[in-house]
């Protein structure tokens, strides 16, 4: 039986994410950024929390971690790699290694570029990914500390799940990642599509940062950063695919 999933809305535009084991009755969040919020959609759903999982060390992602230990009891689990600058963890995590939920099981995947210790989270059998500030809804997380090698590595690593995944990531940044993509990919039907479905969807306030790998990759131009008309139309047709990736996340910050 898959996992449950809820989106919780936290701060002004962070998401947390319960996972929950209908068989064990296990219940798992995904990055901390407040707790009142996580508090609230635990009581609703009947769910008692047993595990913290860690993506990466931002304030805005561990900001509540500490206080919802001490309130439930729960495991941490996070990056080895940033064990130095997490909360303390029960379980630190390199690429390869397994994080267990009662029946099921996700797989740690090492997605450095917008911090250096950033991780994401693959459960196969529940078609779920959290990529919290790796790959994003029609974008990518900022370089503060990574380089654009190192990002584009990430992404080609998340490009490789199955695309029937569900892409999970860390905020809502629906608008201004669309008037992007739209600015460096305007031809793009599927494209032009997607943000006329994203306005409905904002309407019926739907989460809005829960979406398919297959679309991501018909529609988030930092995925597509390696075709030819993208070069062409940076002028560089011989640019490799991770200068292609800098030339747009170069542009996405100057936007």
């Amino acid at each position: 039986m898959p996992l449950t999933l809820k989106a919780v809305p936290c701060l002004r535009d962070n998401y947390a994410y319960l996972l929950h084991d209908p068989e064990s009755g296990r219940t798992a969040v995904v990055d901390v950024p407040d707790v009142a919020p996580i508090h609230e959609a635990l009581d609703a759903n009947g769910w008692q929390l047993s595990d913290i999982l860690i993506t990466h060390h931002h304030d805005d992602h561990i900001g509540g971690v500490m206080r919802l230990r001490e309130d439930t009891g729960a495991t941490i689990w996070g990056a080895r790699a940033d064990a130095h600058r997490l909360p303390p963890l029960d379980h630190a995590l390199v690429e390869g290694d397994l994080v267990t939920l009662g029946t099921q099981t996700g797989a740690v995947i090492d997605v450095p570029g917008h911090t250096i210790g950033h991780i994401a989270f693959h459960f196969p059998d529940s078609q779920m990914a959290f990529t919290a500030d790796s790959l994003m809804v029609l974008g990518c997380g900022r370089l503060f500390e990574g380089t654009p090698e190192q990002m584009w590595s990430s992404l080609c690593k998340l490009m490789a799940l199955p695309d029937e995944t569900l892409i999970c990531s860390g905020h809502d940044y629906t608008k201004g990642n669309a008037a992007f993509a739209l600015s460096v990919d305007p031809e793009n039907p599927d494209l032009r599509a997607r943000v006329v479905q994203m306005e409905a969807d904002r309407t019926a306030q739907r989460p809005m940062a829960v979406v398919p790998l297959s679309l991501e990759k018909a529609t988030n131009p930092f995925l597509r950063a390696h075709l030819a008309y993208f070069k062409q139309a940076q002028g560089r047709p011989t640019a490799s695919d991770s200068e292609s990736f800098a030339w747009l996340r170069h542009a996405k910050d100057t936007f």
